[in-house]
């Protein structure tokens, strides 16, 4: 093993993830980005035009996995290992971890569900109640992301 590379045991622990300081503002402008993603999908069903929708709700999928993957490896690594020792701060943590990667599975059953050809009626409707309740759960997410995580990660 070469000189200064984390084992894969140091990797799972946070150990060897550098502090980023563009890292923050580069997970707030995917936030932003994904708002105006899942705002553009929600006029284009609100004006009825659904053919475009299924595409784009994949787009906004890949767009949000490559938004967790990040978080995941270099935010929540980082922040974890730099709080070893504070049992409160790492249950705070870990549960922010456990409710996104529910939010992420939810997103991708909604996204999944509506890869349809056509829509009609009934999807339609269908699709502006699922659209509206996924829609309430990241905006929740993303303001307490910003809030109450975001400030965590610090240098140490």
């Amino acid at each position: 093993m070469p000189q200064g590379v984390p084992t894969l045991e140091q990797r799972r622990a946070g150990v060897g993830i550098a502090y980023d300081a563009n890292l923050v503002p580069s997970l707030k402008r995917d936030h932003a980005d994904l708002v105006q993603l899942y705002g553009a999908i929600g006029d284009l069903a609100r004006q009825g035009d659904f053919q475009q929708i299924p595409q784009m709700l994949n787009a906004f999928k890949v767009h949000l996995e490559g938004h967790l993957i990040a978080e995941n490896v270099r935010f929540y690594n980082y922040v974890e290992s730099s709080m070893q020792g504070d049992a409160e701060s790492t249950a705070l943590v870990r549960s922010f971890r456990r409710e996104m990667n529910a939010i992420a599975r939810g997103v991708v059953d909604f996204v999944k569900k509506y890869q349809l050809s056509a829509f009609d009626q009934q999807a339609r409707e269908e699709f502006m109640a699922d659209y509206q309740t996924v829609y309430g759960l990241l905006a929740q997410r993303i303001e307490r992301e910003e809030s109450s995580l975001y400030p965590l990660y610090l240098p140490h």
